[in-house]
């Protein structure tokens, strides 16, 4: 590989991407690797496992971009096909590599067995191109120039277990990049969460001009919205990570207390950093959410440092026996059980019942069915009640599927237990319609 690679493409391969069986994270990290290396990626393209559409994928991106590097397809079975595929792209016939096949050899003797006779095809590379090393697994990598679109093009195929990806990337693929000389590509994110994408693109103002650099963008998924700060440029690295800390720093004052992390913080991680930061814990109880306020906390390591556990209830009965939610609250004539009064009876009842510092409580209507004129499906009340003697309790509008209302709600409820721990109270959020006036604990 001497050319130089200005612009490069992502192809991933395998029928479970396409169909949406299995999440795609490699390309992800490829494109996070390519650009910190100072190669831009320019395109992802997700194929299944089909020789033609695998071929015209090569052959178009190879007549588009410098470097294409592809993911997955390299197995031993008959729906492995990225072999062939790349041999076709370059007018080539695939041949056995007994070096390749040695290794292939090598890997299953070294765990004690013998190679199926069915890996030998993982041998196979086209006559002109090369095999790549897998100290990680049985696929080797390929590497090959496909001629398209009256250029050449550097391809490189990897296997797609994350595991045996990651490692021959750094080992195989990197040694061989060539970014243009002196170019810098850098990136950083900020996540927001209560606010719309809309509404944040206006306090953002200029500094989404698209021929400003670094360039500012926005993304809005599950509720968060992340902006997505680049620069590229020809120069020192230290002038980029200046212009990017400026540009952080005019971003963070736009949107203001919306953002609650950077990279790849989670707001339940920045919520328990906060928790542990003032010794402090928390407990939740849920109705609506059933659980998956408490999901979102666990899945950050460490959290029990800071969250002691939760409750789900969802029927009355439940709430009133251990929340000790006053039966007259959720009984025919009461405000019912999703009512600010209930979300607060709530929190009231899981503070004593958990012995914790903050009580978070959802309650509401994810639907499709159980709504009505006076609470429609997605109205959710969630409250905060915390042992210093403050509350919050909120109405919220949520909109979506059940799922959705499930996630939004979840989400809405630590945005608001961080606003408190940040001292931030007072913001409006996203979709929120009411409060509830007697919100003390």
């Amino acid at each position: 590989m001497n050319r130089e690679h200005r612009r490069a493409a992502i192809l991933s391969i395998g029928d479970e991407l396409t169909l949406g069986q299995t999440l795609n994270t490699n390309s992800r990290w490829l494109a996070e690797r390519l650009s910190g290396a100072g190669v831009l990626p320019v395109e992802h393209v997700t194929v299944p496992d089909d020789l033609a559409a695998q071929t015209r994928a090569i052959l178009r991106l190879a007549a588009a971009c410098d470097l294409v590097v592809c993911s997955g397809g390299l197995g031993p079975t008959a729906d492995d096909l990225t072999r062939q595929a790349l041999a076709e792209a370059m007018g080539d016939q695939l041949v056995e590599d007994p070096l390749a096949l040695e290794q292939v050899r090598a890997w299953y003797e070294s765990r004690g067995r013998e190679m199926p006779e069915i890996n030998r095809v993982q041998a196979l590379r086209p006559s002109k191109g090369q095999s790549l090393q897998n100290l990680h697994g049985t696929a080797p990598g390929l590497f090959g120039v496909v001629r398209s679109g009256g250029q050449e093009c550097d391809v490189l195929c990897l296997p797609g277990p994350p595991g045996e990806m990651f490692p021959m990337f750094d080992a195989q693929l990197l040694p061989r990049l060539r970014p243009p000389a002196g170019l810098v590509i850098r990136t950083r994110t900020l996540h927001c969460f209560g606010i719309g994408e809309s509404d944040l693109a206006m306090r953002l103002g200029a500094l989404m001009d698209r021929t400003r650099n670094p360039l500012v963008g926005t993304t809005a998924s599950g509720g968060v919205v992340s902006c997505r700060l680049r620069y590229e440029g020809v120069g020192p690295g230290d002038a980029a990570e200046a212009a990017l800390d400026e540009t952080e720093r005019l971003t963070r004052a736009a949107a203001g207390a919306y953002v609650f992390g950077s990279g790849q913080a989670t707001l339940a991680g920045t919520v328990l950093d906060l928790l542990r930061a003032k010794g402090q814990t928390l407990g939740c109880v849920e109705s609506c959410t059933g659980g998956l306020l408490g999901a979102y906390l666990t899945e950050v390591p460490g959290s029990s440092a800071a969250f002691v556990g939760g409750l789900i209830t969802y029927s009355n009965y439940i709430k009133n026996s251990l929340a000790g939610v006053p039966s007259a609250l959720t009984s025919p004539g009461g405000p019912g059980a999703v009512s600010g009064e209930t979300a607060r009876a709530m929190a009231k009842g899981g503070l004593d019942a958990l012995g914790c510092d903050h009580c978070l409580a959802v309650t509401g209507i994810a639907g499709p069915e159980g709504g009505s004129e006076a609470k429609p499906v997605g109205t959710v009340w969630i409250a905060r009640v915390s042992r210093d003697g403050s509350g919050d309790v909120r109405r919220f509008q949520m909109s979506g599927s059940r799922q959705n209302v499930r996630e939004w709600s979840a989400k809405t409820a630590l945005a608001m237990l961080r606003f408190h721990l940040a001292g931030l109270a007072g913001f409006k959020m996203l979709r929120e319609v009411a409060k509830f006036q007697d919100a003390g604990a």
